[in-house]
């Protein structure tokens, strides 16, 4: 362990970080691997914006009703079961698709239900777990190298699931992958097995932390960021991938673009690690921000392969910039919230539903804009003022007190 230590700069690193880290980075890589090729996969199978939106859709209907029943469980069993839930659920996902092959997007909500709960199950257990297992001189290196290992997998998932797709005919290479993914996520499963349990006790007061941004000003502040950064991402989280292979007909093409994506993400969340300081997080917060809106108007008018290309390589040095200050700014200001030790189970489930609130309206404006008008006029339009998401969210966090 003391040399582990020395590795990181002399950072108090436990046992139980290092496999959280394991955990996250295996479920990175798996995601990495297969998930934005689901969204091509359905694509392919039905040419339609609207059942990619409806299958977004459920994602984040399901993903914060999970979360509140995920946060009741973790209060009362333990967060590491409900991490292995959560993993296996994933699993399940995977299994479903292998089985229903082509016919697949006969399936969208079943689909959607199912990685809506896997998401919500493990995504509630990593939070708690991260807020739990780092203390405030450790958030910065966690986030960042959470994000370098994020980055790890995105540069290696993509090429290789393109590349295979693409050396196989019919979908015999999305069958590979997605069950790559499925054993990456049983290897999870089985890591999670070596974390300390961590029972919990007390009342779960959801609706008394919910209540709580009436008299907190930095939690009200916090939730309504993340119902911003919601607008961002539940579109965009599917419209771009379908926009590169639209233009390339190519997964290969479209694993290039992770490519790229995560090459880039990697050297950044790499150095966020070793330079953010504390009282350097907000003026970082805004300029990652800031890049991530101009970074639209690179494709949203004319996407054309070159310039997806060079948005990845932009969005690649925003979102670091961006994420790693305001995750640490995020668990800190509940950190110093009222009764957090109690209650942050409660804090982490409220957060989340604010997030999914932002998804939800995203996904439903999407679907209102290509039913009533033309997709070509009508998306471009929408990328415009739900891209700015996320830049307005980092804008917002300037009036926490960090005091």
């Amino acid at each position: 362990m003391l040399k582990i230590k020395r590795l990181f700069n002399d950072i108090d690193v436990t046992r139980d970080l290092l496999l959280l880290l394991l955990i996250g980075g295996l479920y990175s890589l798996s995601i990495s691997l297969s998930n934005t090729f689901v969204n091509v996969y359905l694509w392919k199978q039905s040419q339609s914006f609207i059942d990619l939106a409806i299958y977004n859709l459920t994602i984040v209907v399901i993903q914060p009703i999970i979360f509140i029943i995920a946060g009741r469980w973790a209060k009362k069993v333990d967060r590491v079961i409900v991490l292995r839930l959560g993993v296996i659920f994933l699993a399940i996902f995977f299994i479903v698709v292998l089985l229903f092959g082509e016919k697949s997007s006969h399936h969208l909500v079943l689909l959607g239900a199912l990685l809506g709960v896997g998401y919500g199950f493990y995504w509630l257990a990593f939070n708690v777990l991260t807020f739990e297992i780092t203390e405030p001189d450790t958030r910065d290196f966690f986030n960042g190298f959470m994000g370098a290992l994020s980055s790890t997998g995105g540069v290696i998932g993509p090429i290789s699931a393109g590349f295979i797709i693409t050396r196989f005919v019919s979908n015999v290479g999305y069958t590979i992958i997605f069950a790559i993914s499925l054993g990456l996520f049983s290897a999870a499963v089985l890591t999670s097995f070596y974390l300390n349990r961590r029972p919990s006790s007390g009342q779960y007061l959801f609706t008394r932390i919910y209540k709580e941004r009436k008299h907190n000003h930095n939690w009200r502040i916090i939730t309504n960021a993340h119902l911003l950064q919601g607008l961002r991402e539940g579109t965009f989280v599917f419209v771009i991938s379908v926009f590169v292979f639209i233009a390339t007909n190519s997964e290969l093409a479209l694993g290039t673009f992770g490519l790229i994506h995560a090459g880039v993400s990697f050297m950044i969340y790499t150095l966020a690690t070793k330079l953010i300081k504390k009282d350097m997080r907000k003026k970082i917060m805004v300029v990652g921000g800031l890049l991530l809106y101009g970074a639209i108007f690179i494709i949203v008018f004319d996407p054309t392969y070159t310039r997806l290309l060079i948005y990845a390589a932009c969005i690649g040095i925003a979102y670091p910039l961006m994420l790693v200050p305001y995750s640490s700014m995020t668990y800190d200001a509940i950190g110093k919230s009222w009764n957090a030790a109690e209650m942050r189970i409660e804090y982490i489930v409220v957060r989340e539903l604010f997030l999914n609130m932002g998804r939800v309206i995203s996904i439903l404006a999407f679907i209102a804009a290509i039913y009533y008008f033309t997709p070509n006029t009508s998306i471009p339009i929408l990328l415009i003022f739900l891209g700015a998401g996320n830049t307005l969210a980092a804008f917002m966090l300037l009036k926490l007190k960090t005091d």
